[in-house]
């Protein structure tokens, strides 16, 4: 790995360092491959997460900007967008009618 930007000249499979930016005013990054999944293509972006990584598979809809840059400068940011956990739905308790059978 370098850290120094791709010239945007080389030919092959997407793989660079990069500023993501995604429709809703979000930005992410890392690093940046092409992945297909169940036949249709993503964008995978790698988020550098301490000692690990955070995957993210972005449908290219809904990217706006793709800014190459430095492994430096991607590292830099994705420790200030870093994206949340995904948190279990919580539901509340299901009542019960007077037969004793849930209502949801």
């Amino acid at each position: 790995m370098t850290d120094t930007a791709p010239t945007g000249a080389e030919d092959g499979p997407l793989d660079i360092w990069a500023i993501v930016e995604l429709f809703g005013h979000i930005r992410r990054a890392g690093r940046v491959r092409e992945q297909d999944v169940a036949g249709a293509g993503f964008i995978r972006l790698d988020i550098p997460d301490g000692d690990g990584w955070i995957t993210q598979l972005l449908n290219p809809k809904a990217i706006y900007a793709l800014t190459p840059t430095s492994e430096a400068t991607a590292r830099t940011a994705a420790g200030k967008w870093r994206p949340e956990p995904v948190r279990p739905w919580e539901l509340e308790a299901p009542t019960y009618n007077h037969d004793d059978q849930p209502e949801f």
